[in-house]
């Protein structure tokens, strides 16, 4: 099905993606706008998997402080300077530093946590559902550690500004919109008298 221009236009706006890329989408979507942003995440997340393993040692060092009493320091890395300097990334790294400073995370991911506290977690999860079917045990301990995560894990917690999505799932949207890996590498939170 052929797409109009003005469709073309309009998915652009919403998604950031080049004018081919919308058009591709478009057509794949035959014609449905929601469709097509379906399949531009879609294919988003693919690229920003393959990107994942990708070196990222460009980028930057973004400052946040609130009401002079929260400082935060934190590093992100991209691949190129290009990249560092472009308005999306600057956005991504000023948004990351406003989240630890007001989530206070222990963590940047789930990888982080050491594994001696993950596997105290499951055994208090486990012993909390003692008597239960085995599989329903893992099931209720897997859930549990997910909420662990998000209440520990800067890239799991809620996104300040929009608490129906977290970083995660901006930093794969940045990844894939950029074409570049993109890395939270360090967080560093102050408080005053704390």
């Amino acid at each position: 099905m052929p797409v109009n221009t003005s469709d073309i236009k309009k998915l652009r706006d919403m998604t950031g993606a080049g004018m081919m890329t919308a058009k591709s989408a478009l057509e794949a979507a035959d014609g449905d706008i929601d469709k097509a942003v379906e399949h531009l995440r879609k294919a988003g997340q693919a690229s920003a998997a393959k990107r994942g393993d990708r070196e990222a040692r460009a980028g930057l060092i973004e400052s946040y402080t609130h009401a002079g009493r929260i400082g935060v320091l934190v590093e992100v890395n991209c691949e190129t300077d290009f990249v560092a300097r472009t308005e999306d990334f600057k956005t991504f790294a000023h948004d990351v530093a406003m989240q630890v400073a007001a989530t206070g995370p222990d963590y940047i991911k789930p990888e982080d946590v050491p594994e001696d506290i993950v596997a105290k977690e499951r055994e208090i999860y486990a012993s909390e559902a003692k008597g239960k079917p085995a599989e329903v045990v893992e099931k209720i301990v897997a859930g549990k550690l997910d909420k662990f995560y998000a209440e520990n894990c800067l890239v799991k917690h809620p996104f300040i500004k929009d608490p129906d999505t977290n970083l995660e799932a901006l930093q794969t949207a940045l990844i894939a919109k950029l074409g570049e890996n993109v890395v939270i590498r360090r967080i560093s939170r102050f408080e005053l008298g704390a």
